[in-house]
């Protein structure tokens, strides 16, 4: 905002300030407005939880680094460091992230995540599925199979918003089968991916469930009765 501001303030070429800010700016301002979110919802079916995407758009990267350049053009042995140091104590360090590992393949994310999804993948014309699976995997499903639908995504990790069945799933030591099922059948969820070591009430296959297949050490679980709802 500081950058945006600067620049529609300094800027004199308009052909730069309409692309680097003023551009920026009306996508901000849209943002914010309701019934920009209510056409997104209407035009995308799954508009409501990727509606923060259209920040996307905005060339934070750019606006920052050329507004930092045009400060410091007299002066650039101080915008070096000053500039510098501001992008680097104003993030942080992507090697300690704990989803930064050695890869395994060639899309770089973790094997047992491409192996579940293999095995719940729907086929050729068939329709797109939704499936819950641990907060582990949040970050890949949707990166290797875009026909997986998930409850709820990565950013419940870091924002912590309500989910009834991310609630029931994640927040307990030992889940409550009853209140699992009727959360992810509510969210017509058909398979549920679980950790084998993962403590729960009674045991999914013997609340109906099949369990098609234990891969790495997770249990997938196909419920039909979310499939027939």
């Amino acid at each position: 905002m500081v950058s945006l501001i600067y620049l529609l303030i300094t800027e004199k070429d308009n052909r730069k300030r309409l692309v680097i800010a003023v551009a920026p700016l009306i996508v901000l301002v849209g943002f914010f407005i309701p019934y920009t979110r209510i056409a997104y919802v209407a035009v995308l079916s799954d508009g409501g939880d990727t509606y923060y995407r259209i920040l996307w758009l905005l060339p934070m990267g750019v606006c920052i680094s050329y507004a930092g350049c045009k400060l410091f053009i007299n002066h650039k042995r101080i915008g070096l460091p000053v500039v510098s140091a501001l992008i680097i104590l104003c993030g942080s360090i992507v090697y300690k992230n704990q989803y930064m590992v050695k890869a395994e393949n060639v899309y770089h994310i973790p094997q047992v995540v491409i192996d579940v999804c293999d095995v719940i993948s729907p086929g050729e014309n068939e329709p797109r599925i939704r499936a819950v699976f641990p907060s582990e995997m949040l970050h890949f499903v949707r990166q290797y199979d875009t026909n997986i639908l998930m409850p709820y995504g990565r950013d419940i990790i870091h924002w912590d918003y309500y989910n009834a069945v991310h609630e029931v799933f994640e927040k307990p030591e030992e889940i409550n089968a009853k209140d699992l099922l009727e959360a992810t059948r509510q969210a017509q969820c058909r398979y549920i991916v679980m950790h084998e070591g993962r403590k729960i009430d009674v045991p999914l296959d013997k609340m109906g469930l099949e369990l098609v297949d234990n891969v790495g050490g997770y249990n997938i679980y196909e419920d039909t009765e979310a499939v027939q709802q």
